[in-house]
C-alpha cells in the first residue's frame, strides 16, 4: 500500500472518509443551489435564437418581437457570472461574502446558531443536512467496501444522487451535467469490477432508461398527462450503471412504495387544510430506492426468494 498505508486502515478510513465527505457535502450545497440557475441561465439566453429559427412562428415579425422580449428579460442572467466555482458563497439575502471559518462544514451552521453573521437571515437547515448525508455516506461506504474502487464508486454514486434528490425536490429538474456523468461513471466503475460484470451493467443501464420510459408513455397514453421527465429515465439509467438490471425491479418497487407513502401523506395533509402546495418529486424516491439496494440490495432479494 506504500505511503497510503495508514489510510487504508480499517480504524482509519471510514473517518478521513467521514470528514472528506463533509466537505463535499459543503461543495453539494454549492450544486444544489447554483446548478438549476446556471441551467436556467442557460435556456433563456438560448430562447431567443430558437425563436428566430423556428419554423412554427409562421409570423416573423411576431417571433422576433417574442425573441428581443426574452433578451430583455434574459439580460441579466446573461451577465451573472455565476458558477459552481466563482464567485465564492455569499449569503443570499443580503450577499455577504462568506469567510473560510463560517464555511466549515456542520460547525459553523452550529456557530452561526442557522442565521448569517451579517443580517441574521435564516440560513436552511439543508445546508447541514446535505453535509452530514454527504458525510455519512462517504464513511458508510469506507466502513462497507474498505478501501477500493468499490468505496470511491459508491461514494460518489451516493454524493450524486444527494444532490440530484434536492435539486429535483426543489426545482423538478434532475440535470444531465449530473445524470449522465453518473451513468458514465457506474459503466467504467463495472468495468473496471467494482459491483457487478460489465454487461450486467450496460444491460441495468438500458433496462433503467426503457423500464420508466415505458411507464411514461403508459401513463400519458392513458391519462394524457406527463407523470415524470426524461430526467427520471436517465438518472434510473445511472442506477441500472451501478447495480446492474438484477436490482433494477427492487430499485423501482422500492421507489414507488415510497411515491405511494409520499403521496398518501400529502393526501391526507391537504385533507386536514396542512396543504401548501408541496409536491413530491420522483428523483428522490429513486436516489433512496438505489442507495437502499446498493448498500443491502442482496439481503433484501435473499429475504424474498427464501420466503
Amino acid at each position: 500500500m506504500g505511503s497510503l498505508g495508514w489510510l487504508a486502515q480499517p480504524a482509519v478510513f471510514p473517518w478521513a472518509a467521514l470528514v472528506l465527505g463533509l466537505c463535499v457535502g459543503s461543495f453539494l450545497n454549492v450544486v444544489i443551489h447554483r446548478l438549476p440557475r446556471m441551467m436556467e441561465r442557460e435556456w433563456l439566453t438560448s430562447l431567443p435564437e430558437i425563436l428566430e429559427e423556428s419554423r412554427e412562428l409562421a409570423d416573423r415579425e411576431r417571433a422576433k418581437r417574442l425573441a428581443a422580449e426574452v433578451r430583455a428579460v434574459a439580460a441579466p442572467l446573461a451577465a451573472d457570472a455565476l458558477g459552481l466555482v466563482r464567485p465564492r458563497s455569499r449569503c443570499p439575502a443580503c450577499g455577504h461574502g462568506i469567510r473560510a471559518w463560517e464555511n466549515v462544514p456542520l460547525l459553523s451552521w452550529l456557530a452561526l446558531r442557522g442565521k448569517c453573521s451579517a443580517c441574521g437571515a435564516r440560513i436552511s437547515a439543508r445546508y447541514p443536512l446535505v453535509e452530514a448525508l454527504g458525510g455519512l455516506g462517504a464513511a458508510w461506504c469506507a466502513w462497507r467496501f474498505g478501501f477500493s474502487l468499490a468505496a470511491l464508486a459508491a461514494a460518489l454514486f451516493v454524493w450524486a444522487t444527494i444532490a440530484l434528490a434536492f435539486i429535483d425536490q426543489a426545482t423538478g429538474y434532475l440535470p444531465d451535467d449530473v445524470t449522465l456523468p453518473l451513468l458514465w461513471v457506474g459503466l467504467l466503475a463495472n468495468a473496471l469490477g467494482a459491483f457487478v460484470p460489465l454487461l450486467d451493467a450496460v444491460l441495468g443501464a438500458i433496462a433503467g432508461y426503457l423500464s420508466l420510459w415505458a411507464v411514461y408513455w403508459a401513463f400519458k397514453l392513458a391519462t394524457g398527462k406527463e407523470g415524470m421527465g426524461y430526467g427520471d429515465f436517465k438518472m434510473n439509467a445511472a442506477v441500472g450503471a451501478f447495480l446492474g438490471w438484477q436490482m433494477l425491479p427492487l430499485v423501482i418497487l422500492l421507489s414507488s412504495l415510497l411515491g405511494v407513502v409520499f403521496g398518501l401523506a400529502q393526501m391526507f395533509a391537504a385533507r386536514r387544510g396542512w396543504d401548501a402546495g408541496f409536491r413530491f418529486h420522483f428523483g428522490p424516491y429513486l436516489a433512496i430506492a438505489g442507495i437502499v439496494a446498493m448498500f443491502w440490495g442482496e439481503p433484501i432479494v435473499r429475504w424474498y426468494l427464501a420466503r
